[in-house]
């Protein structure tokens, strides 16, 4: 994960572990998750829509990758799978440590392909829906468990 931080300090990697029970679909708990957790050593600047969730639910022995929308442009669902199609045996056999760093290393390898792929041809990578207004705002305020902070309180605005 810090490989990729370091070649990426635009983009945070998470990764879930542990048993999801009844969810139905781990890939929409993993979109769930992205969006609405508050990563506590990802700073503010690296919004969520910025992030890459891994989920493993070791008991049902099901896994799950999704992206934020800010990387839409550079990962596709087929990417993900290929990235845990690299970890699929190490994970039946219960060795999840050896699993993980087959995926970051698969995802590493793509991040650096669309990389060299966006500086050739720019045009083709370009976002075009733009981010939502004050997310900062928003993940600062969930990240501080919803409390005003002291510039809040000066200017007598609500969080």
């Amino acid at each position: 994960m810090e490989k990729i931080a370091r070649r990426f300090p635009q983009v945070f990697v998470a990764i879930y572990t542990g048993s999801l029970g009844e969810v139905a679909n781990i890939r929409q708990f993993g979109f769930w998750l992205l969006n609405r957790s508050a990563f506590e050593d990802v700073p503010l600047q690296k919004p969520n829509e910025a992030g890459i969730l891994l989920t493993i639910d070791p008991e049902s022995k099901a896994a799950g990758m999704v992206f934020g929308y800010l990387l839409d442009p550079f990962l596709e669902e087929a990417d993900t799978f290929e990235c845990l199609s690299r970890a699929h045996a190490y994970w039946l056999e219960g060795r999840y440590a050896d699993g993980i760093l087959r995926v970051l290393a698969h995802l590493d390898g793509i991040l650096c392909k669309r990389s060299r792929q966006a500086r050739k041809d720019p045009e083709y990578f370009e976002r075009k829906v733009l981010p939502p207004a004050q997310v900062g705002d928003l993940l600062r305020r969930i990240r501080e468990g919803h409390r005003a902070s002291p510039q809040d309180e000066t200017t007598g605005v609500a969080p």
